[in-house]
């Protein structure tokens, strides 16, 4: 076990069998000399990437279970609408942890896509997709697996937040009245003491 725990993560559409978003880790400082350490890219090219991934999607499209292992990797996946959902993570990763990951990312869409995870609305809102899944995993690292966490930092920010935004004058009038006001205060409240 390592810090880099996912190889990679997918999301595939199950219809015509298309890469929605594929996200492949590697270790930044891995030894130039080895390619079987820990964190390291199994599928360093493309063709080798969509070759795992279509037989990863032929092996788990009619699975009752949630985790496999497949070409030597622990693969943990989840179905939601026409897609299908996989975090990737070595042969000696604890799967308990991924699956955390995949739930954290299908709790997570389901926030932020309002319960509506398919694939229309996945490439519509791909923005909002890639920043939670950089939210989860940075570099093969696992940051955060709450969804409500992960939803709150990816969303957009309320309309009347944007709003009270516009309304603060940020010239040089301004900021001296914002210090003289705080100035004001803390002398307030130093004298209360």
């Amino acid at each position: 076990m390592s810090l880099f725990s996912v190889n990679a993560i997918l999301i595939i559409s199950t219809d015509d069998r298309s890469r929605i978003l594929t996200r492949y880790y590697s270790a930044p400082h891995a030894p130039l000399s080895s390619t079987s350490h820990p964190g390291a890219n199994p599928y360093p090219s493309v063709k080798e990437q969509k070759a795992f991934e279509k037989g990863l999607l032929e092996k788990t499209n009619k699975q009752t279970s949630d985790v496999i292992l497949y070409d030597g990797r622990v693969v943990v996946f989840k179905m939601e609408g026409d897609v299908m959902l996989y975090v990737v993570g070595g042969g000696d990763e604890n799967e308990i942890m991924l699956f955390g990951v995949v739930l954290a990312l299908r709790d997570a869409l389901a926030i932020l896509l309002k319960n509506s995870t398919d694939k229309r609305t996945l490439v519509e809102n791909y923005d909002l997709v890639s920043l939670a899944i950089d939210e989860i995993i940075d570099d093969g690292i696992i940051l955060e697996t709450d969804p409500v966490v992960v939803a709150s930092r990816v969303s957009k920010p309320p309309a009347q937040d944007i709003t009270s935004v516009k309304n603060i004058d940020l010239s040089e009038q301004g900021l001296l009245n914002a210090w003289e006001f705080g100035k004001l205060k803390l002398a307030e409240r130093m004298r209360q003491l």
